[in-house]
């Protein structure tokens, strides 16, 4: 196995201030940066709640050098990668991921961005109306308002207590009080010395460096500010009980700068659901079925700790005396050497896996990656001040070690594939993919498709069922692996497990190297069902755009009938499997796994029956007073070609669909599009989320914007149109596709039916795409000549619409 990457980044402070960290990891396809400002929600005047969140709303407006459609965001989405940012009490992030080709243009426009803020009235108006739209959802997300809640035994002068979303009332724009306490606090904070730079990628440090030095050199210089302290929190506990939950808060003053990693390894351990733990004992005496332990809020020595018990009321003054109980024992432990060792192990394996992105936000927390010993003595003050005891209960032990922590032994030579190297890569369709000494009929196909020389690896396991898992054993099936799977993830691979329809996925991604390991405990956990397994807690309420997201890909296959008898369904399953990335020791390592799969193995198992050509209509009840639509456009058949075109569509689509539907119409705040796959068929993707517009009036407005995606293709300049091309192109490139990118989309196409050389095929097929054939294409799109599903919050309106069963 590779080394791991290197737990800490390089960092300094520039000669204008600006601090950076800068993180080399050579082999990495993209590069990410976040800038972290010391600046947010708290450090706004009072009068003029909401202002911070409003400025970063502002900035991805475009500036005169880059306007909004060729401004940060719309530059990330054209070239495939991921743009945000966020708000939060006393800090304000930005962030983005782009191929490496393309990084230096894109922290370009972020510094500009955060130093040439536009800010005209009239974009202010129609940002503040999305902000509000925000703020709308906001206040009816269920969720949301008990997060909110879990403040109210606060002072109320306490600014964790206030508002500070931002609305139509709180953003006064038209009053130029409001105007000057914007730009003051845009140049009080928007500065080199409040500002901090996590640049990561394969690029070397030096390199980083020169990029570190050009973003730095055109913003506003400045030394830091000191931020306002905040009021004393003048409690040290107190809890909220309701119907099904319970909740705990301790509340802490005057810890020291270590307690952030302090409270990070509590937490870990609190929320282990492993025998002899707190979770572990309070579900054996049926006290409560689910525990989830957070940091909710740190800054300058305060901190307030959050532990949620899934519990009826009545047994809570019981969990509470568990839970201190279980603490003191915890405090016993001789500065928890032992877990201290696993849980450094972990975080090192999480930034073994974790991509460019991941790995920025991750140093522009400048935490430590374990326990330190600074760490030990502010979780020793974090324990007394919560008031652990001498004297506990006997029952307590340490969780057992995470079995997929352990490195395994080297295998003996298992050998390549009869006349291969590892370097071999011919053009060879899936089912000729396969490991030496696998009879050639073996429906796990071990593809060569990928390089298998890296640490990381992808598997998929696929059933076809006779029936669809009934809702009670789709949560029974879900709720055996939730022990393997927090394992899995922290030994550095992803575990899940999906039942739509009668197509049932099992999928690994991450390490390989405790991938056969995961795959047996897995199996085994899946397999194990039986009628008097205890069923899924129930999840907590989504979004109305996230609950019909969930419910997409079950919709995009034929409707079947529904069994809870899980014996009989797996026994009369079939299963086909691709592995993707494992070199020859990992593939070997599988064998007892790969003799436990159940059911019938099968190489020719048929592909995911396609959308009908028709207009079909689904009606989720979300719930909820807001709006919601899904609009899935499957492309015209699952020919490369079609693809092409439908993700060159898709690319050309983003921008001016989020343009139009959310900043010029201001249906609302949650409005996106993207190409979908699903069960090997490929779709344009369009979503709204609104307070006020009934989804059949969204729906108008998204096939207004369809109708006119010819005229946008034929106004773009023969420029700007071999710019999108070769854009999209280039994010198939083999250089800029990440393992776990190129696995996914090399599974979906074996779902679709194509060969292993696919990924070649797409990159030239999106090469080869003229003007006209792209027109063609955006012609058969408003033909509806792939059908339409549709999910939406309201029932189906009519002709041609169809109400699915």
């Amino acid at each position: 196995m590779p080394a791991l990457t290197h737990p800490r980044p390089h960092t300094e402070t520039l000669a204008n201030g600006l601090r950076v960290t800068l993180r080399q990891v050579p082999g990495l396809k993209r590069s990410a940066a976040a800038l972290r400002v010391a600046a947010g929600s708290h450090d706004v005047p009072l009068e003029w709640p909401g202002l911070a969140h409003f400025l970063e709303h502002l900035l991805f407006l475009g500036t005169e050098r880059f306007p909004a459609s060729q401004a940060l965001m719309a530059y990330v989405q054209s070239h495939g990668g991921q743009v945000n940012a966020s708000t939060r009490e006393r800090t304000t992030d930005f962030f983005f991921e782009l191929p490496t080709s393309a990084y230096s243009a894109g922290l370009e426009r972020l510094s500009d961005m955060l130093a040439q803020a536009r800010m005209n009235p009239h974009d202010q108006l129609r940002e503040r109306e999305v902000l509000d739209a925000e703020f709308i959802a906001w206040s009816q997300d269920p969720t949301a308002q008990q997060e909110l809640a879990l403040y109210e035994g606060l002072p109320a002068t306490h600014p964790l207590r206030g508002f500070h979303a931002g609305n139509r009332d709180s953003l006064k724009v038209e009053l130029p009080a409001f105007q000057q306490a914007l730009k003051d606090f845009h140049r009080q904070f928007y500065r080199t010395g409040q500002m901090t730079l996590s640049l990561v990628g394969p690029q070397s440090i030096e390199e980083l460096r020169v990029l570190a030095q050009q973003f730095a050199a055109v913003l506003p210089v400045g030394d830091k500010v000191e931020q306002a302290a905040p009021l004393p929190l003048a409690v040290k506990s107190y809890q909220q009980v309701g119907e099904r939950s319970g909740n705990l808060l301790f509340a802490f003053e005057a810890l020291p700068d270590s307690s952030a990693e302090a409270l990070a390894f509590l937490c870990h351990w609190l929320n282990s659901a492993k025998p002899g733990g707190l979770l572990a004992h309070l579900q054996q005496q049926r006290l409560a079925d689910g525990l989830k332990a957070v940091p909710l809020y740190q800054f300058a020595g305060q901190a307030l700790l959050h532990l949620q018990f899934t519990t009826p009321a009545e047994s809570f003054s019981a969990i509470r005396e568990q839970f201190l109980d279980w603490l003191s024992f915890f405090a016993a432990q001789q500065d928890w050497a032992a877990l201290r060792e696993e849980y450094t192990k972990l975080r090192e394996r999480q930034q073994q896996i974790s991509g460019a992105l991941q790995l920025a936000r991750l140093d522009s927390e400048q935490r430590e990656h374990g326990l330190s010993e600074n760490g030990v003595v502010a979780l020793k003050q974090i324990l007394r001040d919560i008031g652990v005891v001498d004297n506990f209960s006997d029952h307590w032990h340490l969780p057992a070690a995470n079995p997929f922590l352990r490195s395994s032994e080297p295998l003996a030579n298992a050998g390549l594939i009869r006349g291969q190297t590892s370097a071999h890569r011919g053009l060879r369709t899936f089912a000729q993919d396969r490991s030496r000494g696998r009879r050639e009929r073996s429906p796990m196909q071990f593809s060569q498709a990928l390089p298998d020389h890296s640490d990381h690896g992808a598997i998929y396991l696929r059933w076809q069922t006779q029936a669809a898992a009934g809702t009670d054993l789709q949560g029974k099936l879900r709720r055996s692996l939730w022990e393997t799977q927090e394992d899995a993830r922290q030994a550095g691979v992803e575990l899940a497990f999906s039942a739509t329809g009668t197509q049932w996925l099992l999928k690994l991604t991450g390490l390989q190297e405790p991938m056969p390991s995961v795959l047996e405990h897995a199996l085994k956990c899946l397999t194990q069902i039986d009628a008097d397994s205890a069923s899924a807690e129930a999840e907590a309420p989504l979004i109305p755009i996230r609950q019909l997201l969930k419910a997409l890909p079950e919709y995009c296959l034929s409707s079947a009938v529904e069994s809870n008898d899980v014996k009989q369904l797996w026994t009369t399953s079939r299963w086909d499997g691709l592995a993707l990335g494992l070199n020859a020791q990992t593939q070997s390592a599988m064998g007892l796994a790969l003799s436990r799969i159940p059911g019938t193995p099968d190489n020719q198992l048929p592909a995911a029956t396609a959308i009908n050509p028709q207009h079909l209509w689904s009606h989720i009840d979300t719930a909820s007073s807001e709006h919601a639509l899904l609009l899935f456009c499957p492309s015209a058949s699952r020919e490369i070609a079609d693809e092409a075109a439908w993700r060159l569509l898709a690319q050309l689509c983003q921008t001016p669909f989020y343009q139009r539907l959310r900043v010029e119409l201001q249906l609302g705040y949650a409005v996106f599009s993207a190409l979908r796959q699903m069960h090997g068929q490929s779709g344009l993707l369009f979503g709204v989320q609104s307070p006020n517009t009934a989804p059949v009036e969204l729906l108008g407005h998204v096939q207004q914007f369809l109708e006119g995606i010819p005229a946008l293709i034929e106004n773009l300049d023969e420029e700007d149109f071999n710019q999108q091309r070769q854009s999209l192109a280039d994010q198939f490139d083999e250089s800029h596709l990440s393992g776990k990118d190129a696995s996914e989309l090399l599974w979906q196409a074996k779902l679709a039916g194509h060969s292993s050389d696919y990924l070649a095929q797409l990159h030239t097929a999106i090469g080869q795409l003229e003007r006209s054939t792209l027109l063609a294409a955006a012609q058969r799109l408003l033909n509806a000549e792939g059908g339409r599903l549709c999910l939406a919050s309201e029932s189906v309106p009519g002709a041609p619409w169809q109400a699915t069963k």
